[in-house]
């Protein structure tokens, strides 16, 4: 038996994604990091995959619950509760309808989500992971800021310091929902430079990869949009899915579960686009920008343990 840490298996994509890896793989044991009321969504099923479901109470916006989590799962791994570690999948994601939510650490609540919590679960399940291992995170396509690859429905990213970007009111009005989309494509493109850093600071045998699903609508990410756009994404979004350029709930998650199991092919580091590894935007690679992100997020939560180097 081997586990696998997940983020955001209790809904949309991430849910398809678990039930299809606890079914393709039945050594596989997963545990799921959410957060207590959204456990009637979550991925238990009434037959022999439940008992492979281990569910931690964990709020990713909460640096302090985080932080018990990854102790709890440490706990476990440690006493032999849970097989050894092969893999993080970190596939929550949050979009607002402004730039203003802000957490109990005072981090704009994209961020803190986006970008903070995969860092900070990657750093303390770093010497649990048992190679040959597989790290992926669920990155968005919207980071290109072009009407291809956003439809025209998310403003481009735009970089500033990561000091700035992880504070309430980083984008100009930012009570809009433009600026929210805006906070959502930007915090993209800093996980996809996250992406970068990381793979160049872990020890062979453990990869980390950039997974895209492009658009699925259904989702549940609009969740916090007004009426008008929950209406557009429940009624008129989904006829999209005739598209080939579009996929299903259960289709992205088939392919996301491809790309942990190890099932699509690709070198630490890369970008997976669905189902094939290509680049990401021009702008997501600058060696520069990513080592600023990583002292910046490693000042942020100073590690208990010494940092790859």
């Amino acid at each position: 038996m081997h586990a696998i840490v997940m983020t955001g298996a209790t809904r949309g994509i991430g849910r398809a994604a678990a039930l299809e890896m606890l079914r393709a793989d039945p050594d596989l044991h997963l545990v799921s990091l959410s957060r207590s009321s959204m456990s009637g969504d979550g991925v238990r099923q009434p037959n022999s995959i439940d008992q492979r479901i281990t569910t931690i109470d964990t709020d990713l916006a909460d640096i302090g619950r985080i932080r018990a989590a990854v102790d709890e799962i440490s706990r476990r791994l440690d006493g032999g509760t849970l097989p050894p570690l092969m893999g993080f999948v970190g596939n929550a994601g949050l979009q607002f309808v402004d730039a203003l939510h802000e957490t109990v650490d005072g981090l704009e609540s994209t961020f803190a989500v986006n970008v903070v919590a995969n860092h900070l679960l990657l750093r303390g399940l770093l010497d649990h992971l048992s190679a040959p291992a597989r790290i992926v995170i669920t990155v968005s396509d919207t980071h290109f800021g072009d009407l291809r690859h956003n439809l025209g429905m998310v403003p481009a990213p735009r970089w500033s310091s990561p000091s700035v970007l992880s504070r309430p009111g980083a984008f100009d009005e930012p009570d809009t929902v433009r600026a929210g989309r805006r906070a959502y494509s930007t915090s993209k493109l800093a996980a996809i430079h996250l992406v970068h850093e990381w793979s160049r600071r872990l020890p062979d045998g453990i990869d980390i990869l950039a997974y895209n699903p492009s658009f699925v609508p259904g989702t549940g990410l609009t969740r916090a949009a007004g009426r008008r756009d929950r209406l557009v994404s429940r009624w008129l979004l989904p006829a999209l899915t005739l598209s080939p350029t579009v996929d299903r709930i259960s289709t992205a998650g088939r392919k996301l579960a491809d790309v942990v199991l190890g099932r699509t092919p690709a070198a630490s580091g890369a970008y997976v686009d669905r189902t094939r590894v290509t680049a990401s935007s021009d702008e997501s690679y600058d060696p520069d920008r990513e080592r600023a992100l990583w002292d910046f997020l490693e000042d942020l939560v100073p590690p208990r343990a010494a940092a790859p180097q």
